[in-house]
Order: structure tokens, then sequence, then C-alpha cells
């Protein structure tokens, strides 16, 4: 069993065939409102204790993906069961109760904190709200809290404005830990920092997840922040998923084309995976209109007539590695 009380293997998080559309209202003078397929069929798991990582360019749908998860934006479709609970379906008293067992890290640690509350009222806000504890239980979960991200008790008394942007992401790590919950969305976690802050806020977070059995899906557009922290990664492109491989196979033996590009973009893996690479040119299609085939097929050099007109399932060609591409065999 993990910290959290899960089986050690067993799926933390279940999404299956999440599609998340914006539009399409009621017909008006000038026409009806156009769709936005902003995430258009995801299917993937998490295991308990370990990290999924979702990496693309913006506008791939990454973010709208974890507000879905969260809760934070209407499903159109799709089943999600988080630690055997069906959360896609919980609304009004019954999805407020279970927002304990999922929290989030935010992008911006500079945006996401209420500047005019003290970092402990921060921290024990959703304690408050939920209302998990005596206030006596809630104060020590709080000075526990700002122990375990590497805060000083002196520190609670402070607002947001005092302390650092890493020491803010500090903060929001741990209100997203009060609840003890199953699992953490973590939002581009890193990405307002500088790198030497990065570094310490992914090691961080990899400690926690040591002790305390944490579960977390990473949303990032970095593949090289995610190699370092990333059990599995599915690469999203226009609301898919075009591959998904643990990590060590993603970086070694890339398949698609789209992810070739995110490599041969990224330093640190620059010349990993062999093979050919491919540059990305152009800017992705309209998510309200998707083109009819591969979403790909208009940037990918290797395109045939075939990835214009049908669209790639998403199979597996490996143990855990799975790759929509008709060009892969």
């Amino acid at each position: 069993m993990n910290g959290n009380g899960n089986a050690a293997g067993a799926n933390a998080l279940s999404v299956e065939g999440l599609k998340v559309h914006f539009g399409g209202g009621k017909r008006s003078l000038f026409g009806r409102q156009p769709v936005v397929h902003a995430v258009d069929g995801l299917s993937f798991r998490i295991q308990a204790g370990k990290t999924f990582g979702l990496v693309g360019e913006s506008g791939s749908g990454k973010t709208t993906t974890a507000l879905a998860i969260m809760r934070l934006v209407p499903v159109t479709a799709g089943r999600m069961t988080l630690g055997g609970r069906v959360i896609s379906d919980l609304e009004g008293e019954a999805l407020r109760a279970a927002r304990r067992h999922f929290q989030m890290v935010f992008q911006d640690p500079y945006s996401s904190l209420d500047p005019r509350k003290r970092a402990a009222d921060i921290v024990r806000e959703p304690l408050d709200l939920m209302d998990i504890g005596t206030p006596q239980k809630r104060r020590r979960r709080v000075l526990e809290l700002f122990t375990q991200v590497g805060l000083s008790a002196a520190q609670q008394s402070l607002f947001p404005h005092q302390f650092s942007g890493g020491q803010r992401q500090r903060i929001g790590l741990a209100r997203a830990l009060s609840t003890t919950p199953d699992l953490i969305v973590c939002d581009e976690p890193v990405s307002a920092l500088d790198v030497a802050i990065q570094a310490q806020i992914l090691n961080l977070m990899a400690r926690l997840q040591r002790q305390l059995g944490l579960t977390y899906l990473f949303i990032s557009h970095d593949l090289g922040v995610v190699q370092n922290i990333c059990d599995n990664i599915a690469v999203m492109y226009l609301g898919r998923i075009v591959e998904q491989a643990g990590r060590t196979r993603l970086f070694t033996h890339p398949l698609h084309p789209y992810t070739r590009a995110l490599l041969a973009a990224v330093p640190s893996v620059h010349g990993r995976g062999g093979g050919r690479r491919t540059r990305l040119v152009g800017d992705p299609p309209s998510p309200i209109n998707p083109p009819p085939g591969c979403r790909f097929a208009g940037r990918c050099p290797l395109a045939e007539e075939i990835c214009r007109s049908q669209s790639p399932p998403l199979r597996s060609v490996a143990d855990g590695h799975q790759v929509a591409c008709h060009l892969v065999t």
C-alpha cells in the first residue's frame, strides 16, 4: 500500500474516452456557434504512487484535460474514475465532498495565491472548506505541511508578496497536500520559475512522492522537465494522444514524427532516439474544424495520402508503448 491507502500497482486514475468540446450552443441569426474540440477522446491510466506526464505544444489540450479531471470545466463525454469512485458524474454536494481526493498545483505561483491571506490561512483553506479535523488539528496539519515543503513555522504569518516565486509554489504544493489527496494535478508547476528553482521544486515533488506515496498528473510543454520526474508520458496533439510510453522508451525510441520533433527541440535530449528527425514548421490546424485524417499530417514531411484521409488509431507497438501513426509498423 502507498501512503494514500492505494495498493501498489493499482490505478489511481482511469480516464476513458474523455471529450471536452466548447460552443455549439443554440442557433442564432448568425448560425450555430462553432464547436471547439479542445479534448477529443483521451484514454489513459495513472498507477498509484507514479507520475504520468502529458506534454505537447500550447493549444494541444493539456490544461483543458487537467481542468476536466478537476471538474472545473464541463465534460462532454467520457468516464473518469479515481480510487474506485466515478468522478465524471458527480454534481453538487457529492462533487464538493469528493474534491478532497483530488487537488491541483497551478502554473502561476503569483496569481494562484490570494494576496490578502496569510500563508497559513491559504494552506488551511481546503481543510476549512471541507470541514476536515478540528481547528487544533488543522493548525497542527498546517505546521506539518510547512515543514514538509521546506518552509519555516515563522513564515506562516507572512503574505504571498513576502515570498519568492519558488517559495510561493511550495505554499501551493502544501495547500494541495493538505487533504491527503489520491491525485495531485500539476499544471505547468515550474514553467514560471527560473531553471535553478525549477530543479528545487521538482526534487521536492519527487521526495514527497517517495515519502508519502503521492500520485501526480504532470502537465508540461517541456520534455526536458518531464524527463526528470515522470514515469510514463503521453504526447498530445490537437486534443488527442499521438504517443504514449514509459519515460526511458519514449526518450530512446520515439516513434511518432511529432514526438521526434519535440525531442529535437530539447537540448538536453537532442540526439537521442536515433532515426530521422522531424522539424516542426507551421501551426496546428484549428480545433474548431480538425482535419479528417491525422491531425499532424499538415505539418509532417513524412505524410502520405492515407494520413490525410484516415485518422490513425492509438495502437500498441510494444509493451506499454502506443502510437497513433499509419507509418509506424
